[in-house]
C-alpha cells in the first residue's frame, strides 16, 4: 500500500479544472505544461504520488515541487516555472569587441602564414594573446565560443567574397560605349528580320573572352574499368603527363548566334612526368 502524503489536498474550482483539462490535452502547449496540469488534476482527485509518477513518467521532486508551488501560491503559479536571474555573461562586450577586431584583419598581420583565418586559429591566437589584452576570459576560449562571437556579428573570416573596384576613371564613358555597340547590333537583326531579301549584315560584331594557362595533362598507363567485389570505381594511376597549356578562345556570333571556338597550345617538349596524389587503391 503506497505511503500517505502529508501534503494538504488540492481544491479546483470548476473553472480552474476545466483549464488544466484544456492544457494537459493541448497539442500546442510546453511540455512542461501539460505535465503539471496532469499532474495538478490527478493530485486533486486523490491519487497518492506513487500513482501520479507512474502515469506521468515524471520525477518525484518535480511532482512535490509542482503541487507545493500549487498549494502556496494558486494553480496558476503551479504551471509555470519560478522567475530567476540568469548569470552575469563570462565573456564580456569588450572581449568579444577585440574577437570581432581580430578577425576582421589578415593572419599575415600577426605574423602567421595563413592568408585567412579559420575558427580553430582563431581560437588558438585568442587563447595565447587575449589574456595579454586584458580580456582573461578568453583565455580557455574553444572553436565554438569564436563560432558564436563571430555569428552574433554575422563575420566570416575563413570565406572571401568577390566584389568589382571601379579603378578606371573612364569606366562609364566605356561602359556606355559597349551597351552602344549591343543597341546597333539589335538594330541590325530587326532590319535583317523585316527585310524580305536575307543579306547578312555589313559588319559582323562578336563578343570573344579567353581562359588562357589551362593545363594539357595525359596518363601514363591506362585506366583500369570497375570489377565486381573488387573494384567499384574507375583505377587511374596516380602519374600524369604535362604536355603544356591551352588557351581557349570563344568568340559568339552577336547576329546568329553561332559560337566560334579554338583552342591554342603551347607545347612543353619533351612532356613532363608528375604526380598528382599518392595511390588510394591497389592494381
Amino acid at each position: 500500500m503506497p505511503r500517505k502524503t502529508k501534503l494538504a489536498k488540492l481544491s479546483l474550482e470548476a473553472e480552474q479544472r476545466e483549464k488544466l483539462k484544456a492544457i494537459s490535452r493541448s497539442r500546442s502547449a510546453p511540455l512542461r505544461e501539460v505535465q503539471r496540469s496532469t499532474i495538478l488534476l490527478l493530485y486533486a482527485d486523490g491519487n497518492p504520488i506513487t500513482r501520479i509518477q507512474q502515469l506521468t513518467k515524471v520525477s518525484r521532486p518535480t511532482i512535490y515541487k509542482c503541487i507545493e508551488k500549487a498549494l502556496a501560491a494558486g494553480v496558476e503559479i503551479g504551471l509555470k516555472d519560478y522567475y530567476h536571474r540568469p548569470f552575469d555573461p563570462i565573456i564580456d562586450e569588450a572581449a568579444k569587441a577585440w574577437v570581432v577586431n581580430l578577425a576582421c584583419t589578415k593572419p599575415k598581420e600577426h605574423d602567421l602564414a595563413a592568408e585567412l583565418w579559420t575558427y580553430k586559429e582563431l581560437a588558438r591566437y585568442t587563447r595565447e594573446h587575449a589574456p595579454a589584452a586584458g580580456h582573461f576570459c578568453l583565455a580557455n576560449a574553444a572553436k565554438a565560443t569564436i563560432w558564436r562571437i563571430l555569428s552574433e556579428n554575422d563575420i566570416r573570416p575563413h570565406k572571401v567574397k568577390y566584389y568589382l573596384e571601379k579603378r578606371d576613371p573612364e569606366f562609364e564613358q566605356k561602359m556606355q560605349e559597349v551597351l552602344m555597340v549591343y543597341q546597333e547590333v539589335n538594330l541590325q537583326n530587326d532590319q535583317a528580320m523585316s527585310s524580305v531579301e536575307k543579306t547578312p549584315p555589313k559588319v559582323i560584331t562578336v563578343s570573344i573572352d579567353e581562359k588562357p594557362g589551362v593545363q594539357a595533362i595525359g596518363t601514363v598507363a591506362p585506366d583500369l574499368p570497375p570489377k565486381p567485389g573488387k573494384y567499384n570505381s574507375m583505377g587511374r594511376d596516380y602519374e600524369y603527363k604535362r604536355f603544356g597549356t591551352l588557351s581557349i578562345l570563344g568568340a559568339l556570333d552577336l547576329h546568329n548566334g553561332k559560337m566560334i571556338a579554338q583552342a591554342l597550345m603551347a607545347t612543353q617538349n619533351p612532356p613532363l612526368v608528375a604526380t598528382s596524389k599518392s595511390p588510394t587503391q591497389p592494381v
